[in-house]
């Protein structure tokens, strides 16, 4: 009984200095994480990433500081750049990012930051096929943060414009083949054309068209989005089979350009009225 209780004790010692040390280790994350958010907020990059990843070192699970790493990392990334340094930068983001979601899958920061990378890193694609293929990607993390959280009127938002990113160039083309320059009015004069390129695009416009209203229901002067409603339905318009169906997709867009134009007007009047902003 005696070496039992010798056992016993000795286990019990040694938890306790684990857990003693386990405890060091959290302080001094969370110091770490303390400076390092300072020099984050002083734009002094560099500097906060070399704290928050002394912060993750000492604790592995502090999510809080690999979200911060993570940020700090994409706050020197710059979208298009070349260099060894920038890919560092963006991989840096990336991995912390991932290894939050790893654990976290809901994560709407993790989600919504690799969602805009992924987004930002199509824009600076030259090649038309792999900036179409990295739409997607960016298209499938917005899906992912609309899925975590469905009142984040963004993410709705920017499925709408990823929509109208991949579909203008094919109706540009179109147009460009036809001969009929952008302010020719539409429909396309090939009616083989226009049933083609409904074949392909139809559901991909609707979905943009219904994602940025979805966006308006959250947020109903939220006129970045009205614009977009404003040229998918316009570029849609293209694609009628008839007059009637040509006018009626023209007028919705005129009426959400509209709605767009008395919405920001409201609003700049809104912050210069007098007292505006204040409590």
């Amino acid at each position: 009984m005696k070496r039992n209780w010798i056992l016993i004790t000795t286990a019990l010692g040694v938890l306790a200095a684990m857990a003693a040390g386990t405890g060091c280790q959290k302080l001094k994350a969370r110091d770490q994480l303390n400076k390092g958010v300072q020099a984050f907020r002083s734009a002094n990059y560099p500097i906060a990433v070399e704290h928050f990843k002394q912060a993750v070192e000492a604790d592995p699970t502090f999510h809080t500081a690999r979200l911060y790493l993570a940020s700090a990392y994409m706050s020197q990334w710059i979208p298009g750049a070349d260099s060894p340094e920038n890919k560092q930068m963006a991989q840096g983001a990336k991995e912390n990012f991932q290894r939050v979601l790893a654990e976290d899958p809901n994560n709407t920061v993790a989600l919504s930051s690799m969602a805009s990378m992924a987004f930002q890193e199509a824009g600076g694609i030259q090649d038309t096929d792999a900036r179409m293929k990295q739409f997607d990607v960016a298209g499938e993390w917005y899906s992912k943060l609309a899925k975590a959280d469905p009142k984040n009127k963004e993410a709705w938002y920017s499925l709408g414009v990823i929509a109208w990113s991949k579909w203008y160039p094919a109706i540009g083309k179109a147009r460009a083949d036809l001969g009929m320059k952008p302010e020719d009015p539409g429909p396309l004069k090939d009616k083989k054309v226009r049933e083609q390129l409904r074949q392909k695009w139809m559901d991909l416009i609707q979905s943009g068209i219904d994602n940025l209203q979805k966006s308006l229901e959250i947020d109903p002067q939220y006129d970045d989005a009205m614009v977009y409603l404003n040229l998918l339905n316009r570029e849609r318009a293209d694609l009628a089979e008839t007059p009637d169906e040509y006018r009626k997709d023209i007028d919705t867009a005129d009426m959400w350009l509209q709605k767009a134009l008395d919405t920001r007007k409201a609003k700049a009047e809104a912050t210069t009225r007098p007292g505006a902003g204040s409590k």
